[in-house]
């Protein structure tokens, strides 16, 4: 598939001019008006100062986590849709998301509160969670004849699966654990911070990586596994990179902000239809917009509805259901 270098370029220069606008306006939105040059004054203590500690100690890490999560949300949008040739694809549909969110809603009913060598063993039991699925998925694809359809399969059944055991474990919860698995399932970016951000972020750099360095071999794979095997294609190891680097990029996020969906639909249908197919340049334009896309349904989100604030899972589902429906009904004609 040719795209012209400048084309490339183009793209790429809009979409990081997007994301670099929404990282710069994303931690100035909000229902607490900010004074900048009060809050840069007291940059260095931010106790001393509210504009200072909202500004630096809230909102910076949240954008910036924000944005972490949407592009490895987008990302592994494009590789799962690319992966399995179907554009209603989604981070969940093989049940990653789903294994991590139940390992981390295992975590929370076990009162995992403690860390393991700095990192939060809730994290820990939700990345252990989505690890067993994707060596579940992917062993029962392999064992089921190795195509798209069984790992779809194989994904949605447990996904389902996941779902029943986290409503039996909230079932068992008591009243505190249960209303923080709930708030947790519906997608929150509110317990970001910086060391959350700088533990996550090498994970998902990596991931986003290997999976643009596999953009070429997903242009070919959209004529079909025969075809593209034929022009030296390893559909095996291509299988399992992308599984696992999408899967690794959702988990991370997963383990700490919730379920977040619809964003690894919306951001790569949307920019498919501006840009095109060529997955070159799709993959890492929608990791840039995916980046700004949330943080501006984050700052939408605790925004809105002021002085309360919106779960951004909640706003991304209430968006992205009509978007699915859409795409549905233009698959259908």
């Amino acid at each position: 598939m040719k795209t012209s270098l400048r084309h490339t370029l183009h793209v790429l220069a809009l979409s990081g001019i997007f994301f670099l606008l929404c990282l710069a306006a994303g931690p100035f939105i909000g229902p607490q008006p900010l004074n900048f040059t009060e809050a840069w004054a007291h940059r260095m203590n931010p106790s001393l100062s509210p504009d200072a500690a909202i500004l630096f100690q809230a909102r910076i890490p949240r954008v910036l986590f924000a944005a972490l999560a949407g592009a490895a949300l987008s990302a592994a949008g494009v590789a799962f849709q690319a992966l399995l040739r179907n554009p209603l694809a989604t981070p969940y549909t093989l049940g990653v998301s789903s294994g991590a969110a139940c390992g981390a809603v295992l975590g929370m009913l076990l009162g995992f509160h403690h860390t393991v060598g700095g990192v939060p063993a809730i994290q820990i039991s939700g990345m252990t969670g989505a690890l067993l699925t994707v060596l579940l998925v992917y062993w029962l694809g392999r064992k089921t004849g190795g195509s798209t359809h069984t790992l779809l399969l194989s994904g949605v059944t447990l996904s389902f699966f996941f779902a029943a055991c986290i409503m039996f474990m909230q079932y068992l919860a008591d009243f505190t654990q249960s209303y923080r698995i709930i708030h947790w399932l519906m997608g929150n970016l509110d317990i970001a911070d910086y060391d959350t951000f700088y533990r996550t972020l090498p994970g998902v750099a990596l991931a986003i990586i290997g999976l643009w360095l596999l953009s070429s071999e997903y242009n070919l794979l959209s004529a079909g596994e025969e075809s593209a095997r034929t022009r030296g294609v390893n559909i095996k190891r291509n299988y399992l990179v992308t599984y696992l680097c999408a899967s690794v990029a959702v988990a991370l996020v997963v383990c700490v902000a919730g379920p977040i969906g619809f964003v690894g639909l919306i951001v790569p249908h949307t920019l498919r239809l501006m840009v095109g197919p060529d997955h070159r340049i799709l993959l890492p334009a929608s990791a840039l917009c995916g980046a700004g896309f949330l943080i501006l349904c984050d700052a939408a989100a605790r925004t809105v509805f002021a002085p309360a604030e919106l779960p951004v899972g909640v706003l991304t589902a209430i968006l992205g259901g009509p978007f699915f429906l859409v795409i549905l009904l233009r698959k259908r004609h």
